[in-house]
């Protein structure tokens, strides 16, 4: 399946083959996904609660990023759990890769750390 992300990031190749190798970041295109997260990052530090804090390792990266919440209520209160997210490419039609690095067990969490968000992406959490 051909999408407007591919597209864009086979454009921005063959460019970047037909162009110097001092041409600036500057002048390459931005991704359809990187697009997306410039609006949802802003909404989601707007809207982040007091027990979760996100952490950008690299700013200029906003597809990977990394969560931990703290929870002050439930089974879990006392708890520091960290998550790791990574943003596919083709956002918005793939769901975003994400990772519990704390030790847990919870149902939709395996041993690796692998989380399903099957549920989340079939009920639209992640579509406008």
């Amino acid at each position: 399946m051909l999408t407007l992300a591919s597209k864009l990031k086979r454009d921005d190749g063959l460019k970047g083959s037909r162009t110097s190798a001092t041409a600036s970041d500057s002048t390459r295109r931005v991704s359809v996904r990187d697009k997306l997260l410039v609006k949802e990052v802003a909404e989601l530090e707007a809207n982040l609660p007091c027990t979760c804090k996100v952490h950008f390792p690299d700013p200029n990266k906003l597809h990977c990023f990394q969560l931990t919440v703290t929870p002050d209520e439930g089974y879990y209160q006392g708890g520091k759990f960290q998550f790791e997210t990574e943003v596919p490419d083709a956002y918005n039609m793939v769901p975003p890769k994400v990772k519990c690095l704390t030790r847990i067990w919870h149902p939709n969490i395996t041993e690796t750390g692998e989380i399903c968000l099957r549920m989340l992406w079939a009920f639209g959490e992640f579509h406008d």
